[in-house]
């Protein structure tokens, strides 16, 4: 007589269906002792479900989102100490000092000061350029403007300040960059990923938004930094400069309001980093 053997395999159950095992017999993690080999034993209900599976390897997606995100958050942040950077910050922190040469008519001294910073602001761009991945960074694209723009409203008080600058166009220049300043500061508020805080705002390691100066902007810091370079070593050159500053005063006022409304209608003059 042939042996009879159990398959469960081949137990037929009845149409009523069996009522499911609890979860603590579907699913059982077994932790050994701490000198066994084992390190762990899954046991999984031949009565669980493709379902059950997928849940159960739901479980882990967490942990692999969360580290995710860290790398995200960490590729938003750059390297904001470069060269072109520090360069700026120098253009930047001499303004108090060409400020006080302008005023007390120490013409020869103000004119290597804005020569020094003609010069930085050529070298910095030109650096940004070579080496994009090391030496450019958003913050730079930011801080270079803000750099030329207070460069610019330090020389055009202190000149009008000595009656060199008629005072309706000191109204144009300053009037144009304090609507692009409080521009700036919307948005960056707008564009900074949450949580916004205080110090978040503050943190250009952490860009949101990158701003493209137009191409009359460009041409109109030229012809800005031009009028008020002229005006300050005009009193070194032995030649009668009237009439040529008195054309350029009036293509800066023009330039300033025509540049000043561009980025007003310009798609491409500020682009947000997500």
């Amino acid at each position: 007589m042939r042996p009879i053997t159990f398959n469960p395999s081949r137990l037929t159950l009845p149409l009523r269906r069996a009522p499911r095992p609890l979860l603590l017999l579907g699913l059982l993690h077994h932790q050994p002792p701490r000198n066994s080999s084992i390190r762990t034993l899954t046991i999984i209900s031949p009565y669980s479900t493709q379902a059950d599976h997928h849940h159960h390897h739901q479980e882990l997606k967490p942990s692999k989102l969360a580290g995710q995100q860290t790398e995200n958050s960490k590729k938003t942040r750059e390297n904001i100490y470069t060269i072109p950077n520090l360069l700026t910050s120098t253009r930047i922190i001499l303004c108090p000092l060409l400020s006080y040469t302008i005023i007390h008519d120490h013409h020869l001294l103000s004119s290597g000061l804005l020569l020094y910073c003609a010069l930085s602001d050529w070298l910095d761009g030109k650096l940004a350029r070579m080496y994009p991945h090391k030496m450019a960074s958003v913050l730079g694209t930011i801080l270079d403007p803000a750099a030329d723009k207070i460069l610019m409203t330090t020389l055009v008080l202190s000149l009008s300040y000595k009656t060199l600058l008629p005072l309706p166009l000191t109204s144009i220049i300053i009037g144009r960059d304090l609507l692009l300043s409080l521009s700036a500061f919307y948005f960056r508020y707008q564009s900074l990923p949450t949580p916004k805080t205080f110090a978040r705002f503050w943190d250009f390691s952490l860009p949101s938004a990158q701003v493209t100066p137009t191409q009359i902007s460009k041409y109109n810091t030229f012809l800005q930094l031009s009028l008020v370079g002229l005006t300050t070593i005009n009193p070194l050159i032995p030649l009668d400069t009237h009439t040529p500053i008195l054309l350029l005063q009036w293509t800066v006022a023009s330039t300033t309001i025509i540049s000043g409304l561009s980025y007003v209608f310009s798609r491409n003059a500020i682009r947000y980093i997500r």
